[in-house]
């Protein structure tokens, strides 16, 4: 089993070059599947997720060559299978794109129930309401799901709750839909305008993407094209944080700071400077930081996905801190295991309440999720002595090369 380990107490210095969007490259390459022609997608990150999804839509019949490490050009002209049901893809949370993807495409769509991070409930009941909404019958048999429509046929569909894979998800089955298709309270993470982005490029009518109501126009057929996938709004969060949990001095470069908006206020309450140009942002952190409160919302609220990092930074702030997670039910999971590295937390319910403390100590930690594997280590970085983590499968699932951009800032960290 893979593990890092990690010689804390270095400040971070220098300057970190952010990769591709997981969050869009995971629902850019399904979404390939609806194009008749040759897909080009530049800046895809190399990580494990991409890995997996590029071989999932090859055993759907697409081809797929990869150009370098982050391009990708894939012809699904030749896709006519509809069954992703390997244990692998099940796997992947991800996976549930191949859904409106292969039934926009195919009108059929039988693919394993998707996996991915275990933090709590996560259900696929409104990507299921979208597609019933279209024409498609769904069944659920032996943890398969099944979608069959004769015809989709575009209509008025209210997101019970904001879903960012609810959303992405029908978008894609009503691409080619007849009709137009609009999508009320919708989600308006950067990736899903990302994804829209890349269909409108295709030859999609998609109007709206980024605010809470999107209208697609259904067309025949999308063209082949070229497309480059927008800058990591999380991989850059979770190197600020960084940069402010050991007091460092990094450029965050090859980002969109208006992004990072929720994050960067929370960290200039915390006393840390925060400089921005037209495609970086540069953290210059004190030694002390004020203890502050962070709540999670859908966007543009603080993201869920860099909660597990920001916990550690109110680990090390002066006063005490709340920390509410309003998105996942049960994404505290991971706080047990920072209970040997010196860390003063209460849970109650969906809120942290965080005592800082000044001293973290090295430790052995198990990664239980991607962002808390993130989180993890951060908390190594800032800590006293050796931090050896397990479960780096997961840290791999989101993060290139973590530990050699972190190397190249002057930490110590290497694999085993």
């Amino acid at each position: 089993m893979k593990k890092l380990c990690i010689q804390g107490g270095t400040r971070l210095e220098g300057d970190v070059i952010i990769s591709g969007a997981k969050n869009a490259a995971v629902a850019i390459l399904p979404a390939t599947l609806l194009v008749d022609g040759v897909v080009r997608i530049e800046n895809l990150p190399d990580i494990d997720d991409v890995t997996i999804l590029n071989e999932a839509i090859q055993t759907l019949g697409a081809v797929t060559k990869f150009v370098d490490r982050h391009t990708v050009e894939i012809d699904a002209s030749t896709v006519y299978e509809y069954q992703a049901t390997d244990a692998y893809i099940g796997k992947l949370r991800a996976s549930y794109y191949l859904f409106g993807a292969l039934v926009g495409r195919l009108g059929k769509a039988e693919v394993a129930m998707p996996g991915g991070c275990d933090f709590g409930g996560r259900p696929i009941d409104q990507h299921i309401k979208g597609f019933k909404a279209l024409g498609a019958k769904v069944e659920i048999v032996d943890n398969i799901i099944k979608i069959h429509a004769d015809k989709l046929i575009g209509t008025r569909i209210y997101l019970d709750v904001v879903s960012v894979g609810a959303t992405i998800n029908i978008m894609l089955a009503a691409v080619l839909a007849s009709g137009i298709t609009t999508i009320e309270n919708a989600a308006k993470e950067p990736h899903i305008v990302d994804v829209a982005n890349f269909l409108n490029k295709m030859g999609a009518k998609i109007i709206g993407a980024g605010t809470d109501v999107i209208r697609i126009k259904g067309v025949e057929r999308l063209n082949g094209g070229h497309y480059s996938t927008v800058p990591d709004q999380i991989e850059a969060g979770t190197f600020m944080i960084a940069a402010a949990a050991t007091a460092g001095d990094v450029c965050v470069k090859n980002i969109i700071p208006e992004h990072m908006d929720s994050l960067s206020s929370k960290l200039r309450e915390m006393d840390v400077q925060i400089l921005e140009g037209d495609d970086y942002i540069r953290v210059i952190a004190p030694e002390k930081l004020k203890a502050t409160h962070v709540k999670t919302l859908p966007y543009p609220g603080f993201p869920t996905d860099l909660q597990p990092q920001m916990l550690v930074l109110l680990m090390i702030a002066q006063g005490v801190s709340t920390l509410v997670e309003s998105v996942f039910e049960n994404r505290f999971q991971y706080i047990t295991e920072f209970h040997d590295v010196g860390a003063n937390i209460q849970v109650e319910g969906n809120k942290a309440i965080v005592e800082g403390v000044e001293i973290l100590h090295g430790t052995h930690l198990t990664a239980t999720d991607l962002r808390a594997g993130a989180a993890m280590i951060i908390v190594g970085l800032r800590a006293e002595g050796e931090t050896v983590i397990d479960n780096v499968r997961y840290i791999d699932r989101g993060y290139e090369d973590i530990e050699h951009k972190l190397t190249a800032l002057g930490a110590k960290i290497y694999r085993i």
